[in-house]
């Protein structure tokens, strides 16, 4: 994969060169390479990462490598790799927008005739956050139609659409670029935007065909850091770069454990402010399981209190063995992240690195689209045999 790794090393190298602020992330950071090209600025030898999550022999596909820059400033990135590979060799990929139940109540109450506003407050009137709202009856009970009929063929059209492909879009920020000209190996059209190129096909279809796929992606707080880079250098009278900030600072994490935290990246949803003052950071990997822990996935497992309870001394710890204690310990015993969860199938259930990165995977996608039938075997002999049951 050389050429991919000094694709995006190139990217990331003139945007630099510009004084764009841009960072790659989540499993590149695994990577030494990645490191030691510029590309992410986290040297995996002092964090404890796991290279699988990055990439792995057993999963047969190239490693996936996203980049943010500025978002007030992607625009000059995408800019140089029209020109640097030519629209004939870089395209944009497309992203197939399906229907949701939003969007097919909509579309069937124009086919069926129902007047537009009506359908729109109805719409309005339904909270599409909680999964557990039977959004069928809320529409009955304020009065989309009275004629069973009618409603009947509406909620048969509806369930028909979900999930089916409504229209093509354009990718966020997903490039394709290729050695020869893209439309003899894919269908392509105009994007909105003169002189540019979107693929047909979605990032998945991609995939399949062997096709490099770079992520562009665009993040507004980067921007805002490099204004406040900007002022405080002002103020200062000297330069002052992300790298002179001190990585444990008292003051700031008085300030966060107080839930002051709009304006800072990743904890100023309403959830994270809540949180902060519950969980108490007070250092950097405080703060790492603080953005992980509020998440539907630790949320709806139960993780959250065992760990706020361990956290302040109110609920001893417990390992099975050494091996888990290795893998748990940082988070007291409460698996939050990904990487524990392919460590735990390792030293657990004896699963390949592999073989465990396959089961996240299909945990990750189950409530969609995935199946765990095929490692429920091999996980409970593999428990068994280590005297986990």
């Amino acid at each position: 994969y050389e050429h991919y790794f000094l694709t995006i090393q190139d990217i990331v190298a003139f945007a630099r060169s510009r004084g764009i602020l841009c960072q790659g992330r989540g499993s590149a950071a695994n990577s030494a390479v990645c490191y030691c090209l510029g590309i992410t600025e986290v040297n995996p030898a002092n964090v404890e990462l796991l290279f699988e999550r990055f990439i792995s022999k057993d999963r047969d596909e190239p490693p996936d490598i996203d980049v943010d820059f500025e978002h007030q400033r992607r625009e000059e990135v995408i800019q140089y790799i029209y020109q640097r590979y030519g629209r004939e060799r870089a395209a944009l990929a497309a992203t197939v927008i399906r229907y949701r139940p939003r969007s097919a109540i909509r579309d069937v109450g124009k086919a069926l005739g129902f007047d537009a506003a009506l359908v729109e407050q109805l719409l309005d009137g339904i909270d599409w956050r909680d999964r557990a709202t039977n959004w069928r009856q809320q529409i009955l009970d304020k009065g989309l139609t009275r004629n069973p009929k009618v409603a009947d063929q509406f909620f048969t059209l509806v369930n028909t659409l979900l999930g089916f492909p409504r229209h093509l879009s354009q990718h966020v920020g997903g490039f394709v670029i290729s050695a020869g000209p893209l439309a003899e190996l894919v269908p392509v059209e105009n994007a909105a935007m003169e002189g540019r190129t979107v693929i047909q096909w979605d990032k998945d279809d991609l995939e399949s065909l062997g096709l490099m796929k770079v992520d562009v992606l665009a993040l507004g707080m980067l921007t805002a850091i490099r204004k406040a880079l900007a002022l405080v250098s002002e103020q200062k009278g000297e330069p002052f770069r992300i790298q002179d900030i001190p990585q444990e600072d008292p003051a700031t994490y008085a300030m966060l454990q107080q839930g002051d935290s709009i304006g800072v990246f990743q904890v100023e949803s309403r959830a994270q402010i809540n949180m902060l003052p519950r969980l108490k950071p007070e250092t950097y990997y405080d703060l790492v399981i603080e953005v992980a822990i509020v998440r539907p996935g630790p949320i709806q497992g139960d993780m959250v209190h065992p760990y706020l309870r361990r956290k302040h001394g109110l609920e001893p710890v417990d390992y099975p063995n050494d091996a888990v204690r290795q893998v748990l310990e940082r988070t007291l015993g409460v698996p939050i992240f990904q990487e524990q969860v392919i460590k735990l199938a390792m030293v657990a259930a004896g699963f390949s690195a592999g073989e465990a990165d396959q089961l996240r995977r299909a945990m990750a996608a189950w409530k969609s689209h995935g199946d765990l039938t095929p490692f429920r075997d091999k996980l409970i002999k593999g428990m068994r045999e280590r005297g986990h049951s």
